[in-house]
């Protein structure tokens, strides 16, 4: 057994039981102070570190009565975030004086910003944490915390993916606690995506449920596609890039035309997404957003999400070569006059779904924009 101080994102109650996977009213849980430290946010990071300084005074939780399993558990979960176990002594409510494990960072790690704030974290992030939590929990006994280091950015993004998936409008016809029964589920892969496998049973029309059928899903996050356009020269903006499924399935051209695209970054809107991608792959501002739908991408295979943009720009400035090198990004953009682009929506020269789509749209209301020129 074994008792720890938790100062930081484990003193959200859910994320210390799914850590530990039992209730809270299994946990022995005392309010407890460390001396001598301060929690800050970590600068550039949504969780927080503990950093020493005279008169500094850290609230927690003391965590008695842990197992090794337990103890595991929250190394693995820890180990992802470049902590090590320092034994140091508390001062509990009632006043007694006792010690215990704290997850303290390697030295000049994090950088601390301002003083952290539990209640301001989980109103911003506990859901998000939670969701990241459950996936790399889900890796224990399986793969090493190693391994899951360098996917938590891409494990963060799902979870925001997962979340926004949650918050969609709720079937007035399904309810899926009771119309979808999972036999068994796993997670056989984790790389920048994620691959999913359960055995499940869903209701049919007629009323009964079907039979046991086994899936899987690529699962990634969500996504922001925008298409650059200038109403005033009347062109919009698309990219070139190498794309390695293409290769794979045998496409003898697998550098393909696509809009400008990229994942909704954690507390990231899509707008801001779309903002963002068409400055770091096309160079360009994009000073009005059109919203061109959004929805899933593949249905069968994936759950990838996408939001749909039209953005009007300034393309008098000429094409350009993008992308961001710490991605592996090469890509090089293609100023196209609106009837040629067009004329290669209606030839079938363009292979890119959501580029199709967003080009469908600007076709609907292509006069529309250019109404106030």
């Amino acid at each position: 057994m074994s008792d720890l101080f938790f100062y930081g994102t484990l003193r959200y109650v859910p994320l210390l039981e799914l850590v530990l996977d039992r209730p809270a009213d299994h946990i022995n849980l005392t309010q407890a102070e460390l001396h001598g430290y301060g929690a800050y946010a970590v600068k550039d990071q949504i969780f927080p570190m503990v950093d020493k300084g005279e008169g500094r005074v850290t609230h927690g939780l003391l965590v008695q009565g842990l197992t090794p399993e337990d103890i595991d558990r929250l190394i693995y979960y820890e180990g992802g975030f470049d902590y090590d176990l320092h034994r140091l002594p508390l001062r509990t409510a009632s006043g007694e004086m006792v010690e215990a494990e704290v997850f303290i960072p390697a030295p000049g790690l994090w950088e601390p910003s301002t003083p952290w704030s539990l209640d301001d974290w989980a109103a911003d992030w506990g859901e998000l944490t939670v969701l990241a939590a459950e996936e790399v929990m889900s890796h224990y006994g399986s793969l090493p915390a190693s391994d899951i280091v360098p996917r938590f950015p891409a494990i963060r993004m799902r979870a925001q993916g997962r979340l926004a998936a949650r918050r969609r409008e709720v079937s007035k016809d399904w309810d899926i606690s009771k119309d979808v029964v999972v036999r068994s589920h796993k997670r056989p892969y984790l790389g920048y995506f994620t691959m999913e496998e359960a055995t499940l049973q869903h209701r049919r029309f007629d009323g009964s449920m079907g039979p046991e059928l086994s899936r899987s899903a690529l699962i990634n996050g969500h996504a922001s596609v925008i298409l650059p356009y200038d109403p005033v020269r009347d062109c919009v903006l698309v990219i070139e890039q190498f794309r390695a499924p293409a290769f794979f399935i045998g496409d003898p051209n697998p550098w393909l035309i696509e809009a400008v695209a990229g994942m909704v970054d954690p507390g990231e809107s899509p707008e801001d997404a779309a903002r963002r991608e068409t400055r770091e792959e096309a160079n360009v501002e994009v000073t009005e957003l059109f919203s061109a739908g959004d929805g899933y991408s593949s249905s069968g295979s994936s759950a990838e999400f996408l939001h749909l943009f039209v953005g009007i720009a300034d393309l008098s400035a000429p094409a350009s070569t993008g992308g961001l090198a710490t991605e592996g990004e090469d890509i090089r953009s293609h100023i196209i006059p609106y009837t040629e682009f067009m004329d290669r929506l209606d030839q079938g020269k363009l292979k890119n779904v959501p580029l199709i789509s967003i080009a469908n749209w600007l076709g609907r209301n292509h006069d529309r924009l250019r109404k106030d020129i």
